[in-house]
């Protein structure tokens, strides 16, 4: 909701008399050298907004200075009593417009995602605040002995010595402020995407030292077309002062009611201290809410319709992944049913491995069903793998991969989970086969290690026990040994007699287990995905089966694919088609 306004409004409050043409020019430069990475956009304009900051400060105080030194005075509250005391329901109302001296800064704020809470604390603390106060007492210097320059008080406060030059700062700075709020939309809708609340979309990293600097092309476009339609359609900028103000208050309102439930859940810091911070600051936002709802029929129904928009788009294909979700839950393949098959499950296993894709962390999904339905064939190694965004920032390499086996040995089927933080981005650089190859194996070794282990401690036990059953044990492995050896290959026995010394038999049939999943990579690696088409049901109301039919099917046909998503390479993809009824 308040992206779109936001990138409008912040060059407005910084050059609300230049003409609107002008905004549009420097907001489609903006857009279109976003690809470049927001650290090199950063690093054009960040030696901008100090200046910017350091120009406001100074003319500030040549006003004070000049037309009123006594305007300190203003600081106290006590004055905006006496205001609210004195024009009643008129002063209530001028909230709406008060409200937008603050407006803008909080853009800065969008820079939290890529740099640390005290930086932004020390930038505020030493540097923004004092100059915005004193730019806006110098302002308040100059009204009281101009009152007829009220609607272009900012830039007839500036000495005409320096008026072009500030002019020029200020417009560097308004574009700087934009490109805060571009930034911060491309990491929340990678955000939302993680937590299935967003379609698919095509993110770029764009530093290779930076973490979570990115691009999102479509995201970038969509946001400059929606700036120019309402720029072009309004041509006003009190209309658009209107949406940018409640489209600024409702998030305040927004994060003080989030930032209640973290004090009382996160941090357990008992409800009567939730209950203060939700009253002490909720109800000055409320008081600015109020006013700025007035302005509704006056360019305020801007930020309603864009988040009535956005609301709609992100609920439809949430409650659509989630049904998907449900489908597969409830039509999974059950595990006795797999098992009343035999070793091979009725089935050809051709060599390789396959990666078969699906949301379900346990169990056979119906995509596996309708496969061997119709092919009834898959590969000696099968791994179910299951992407799953959970509910931290980021998941350590070391953490990412969750492996498991499917019954016994003999079928030689494994689950695996891919476990991501919301913040961490699902493309890997690496070669994501090979990582989960070599998991798989380290997941062998270290069953073989936990069998080993009580062998260990029965021979330590059985150390005085009698020749006769020491002998018997003796020949039962050397058997077991002996028949293993058998089923190897020539190089691949040698490897095993290398890494055991012949001394350890009992791990025959793990290293055997290893080396047949390196032997089957080598024939290659399939990416079983599924391609499904969502249907409501013939039962399903009206609403649900437009949400699902019209919206959530064309979202799902025009947003990017699964294999382009999870970057699996097209000559090794191997799609599935399915008809989901929801």
């Amino acid at each position: 909701m308040m992206f779109t306004t936001c990138l409008i409004g912040s060059f407005l409050a910084a050059v609300s008399g230049v003409k609107v043409k002008i905004s549009e020019l420097h907001d489609m430069g903006l857009f279109s050298i976003q690809h470049h990475g927001t650290h090199r956009v950063a690093f054009l304009f960040a030696p901008v907004v100090a200046t910017w900051l350091l120009c406001i400060s100074s003319i500030g105080i040549y006003n004070i200075f000049h037309w009123n030194p006594k305007v300190y005075r203003a600081l106290s509250p006590i004055y905006m009593a006496k205001f609210i005391k004195t024009t009643g329901i008129e002063g209530w109302l001028s909230l709406g417009g008060v409200v937008l001296s603050i407006t803008g800064v909080e853009t800065m704020f969008s820079n939290l995602g890529h740099f640390s809470a005290l930086t932004i604390k020390i930038a505020f603390t030493c540097l923004v605040y004092p100059c915005l106060i004193l730019a806006y007492m110098g302002e308040a210097a100059f009204l009281s002995r101009h009152h007829e320059d009220i609607q272009r008080s900012f830039y007839k406060a500036i000495p005409e010595a320096v008026f072009w030059p500030v002019f020029i700062v200020a417009t560097f700075a308004a574009i700087l402020r934009s490109q805060a709020v571009i930034s911060a939309t491309f990491s929340i809708i990678s955000q939302c995407h993680a937590l299935n609340c967003f379609p698919s979309v095509k993110i770029i990293h764009t530093s290779t030292r930076i973490y979570g600097q990115i691009y999102i092309p479509e995201v970038n476009w969509i946001l400059m077309c929606f700036c120019l339609a309402i720029t072009f359609g309004l041509r006003d900028t009190n209309m658009i002062g209107h949406a940018y103000g409640l489209a600024v208050t409702t998030v305040m309102f927004v994060t003080t009611c989030l930032m209640t439930l973290v004090i009382l859940i996160v941090w357990k810091q008992g409800i009567i201290k939730a209950l203060t911070c939700l009253l002490l600051f909720g109800s000055i936002e409320l008081l600015y809410i109020s006013a700025c709802i007035c302005k509704v029929p006056e360019g305020g129904w801007i930020s309603l319709v864009l988040c009535f928009i956005f609301m709609c788009i992100m609920y439809t294909w949430n409650y659509g992944t989630m049904m998907k979700h449900q489908f597969d839950v409830e039509n999974k393949v059950s595990m006795n049913r797999m098992l009343s098959m035999g070793p091979s499950l009725g089935m050809v296993r051709v060599p390789g491995v396959g990666l078969m894709y699906s949301n379900l962390a346990s169990g056979f999904p119906a995509m596996f069903g309708h496969f061997v339905t119709n092919l009834p064939a898959f590969h000696e190694v099968l791994v179910f793998v299951c992407v799953k965004s959970v509910q931290v920032p980021h998941v350590s390499e070391t953490e990412r991969l969750l492996i498991s086996r499917v019954n016994s040995k003999e079928l030689g089927m494994f689950h695996c989970i891919v476990r991501y933080g919301y913040k961490d981005i699902q493309q890997e650089k690496y070669n994501f086969e090979n990582k989960l190859i070599s998991s798989i194996v380290q997941f062998v070794e270290s069953e073989e290690e936990s069998i080993e282990e009580p062998t260990h401690e029965l021979s330590a036990n059985d150390e005085n026990s009698n020749v006769e059953d020491h002998g018997v044990s003796l020949s039962q492995n050397t058997f077991d040994k002996s028949c293993c050896e058998e089923n190897l290959l020539p190089s691949s026995r040698a490897l095993l007699v290398m890494m055991n010394g012949d001394n350890h038999p009992e791990k025959c049939f793990y290293e055997d287990e290893s080396l047949q999943i390196m032997k089957a990579k080598e024939f290659g690696v399939t990416y079983i995905l599924g391609h499904s088409l969502e249907k409501a049901k013939n039962s399903s109301s009206i609403l649900k089966k437009f949400a699902i039919d019209v919206v959530f099917g064309f979202l799902s046909k025009n947003c990017r694919e699964s294999d382009a998503v999870l970057d699996v390479p097209h000559t090794s993809l191997l799609e599935v088609g399915m008809t989901y009824y929801v």
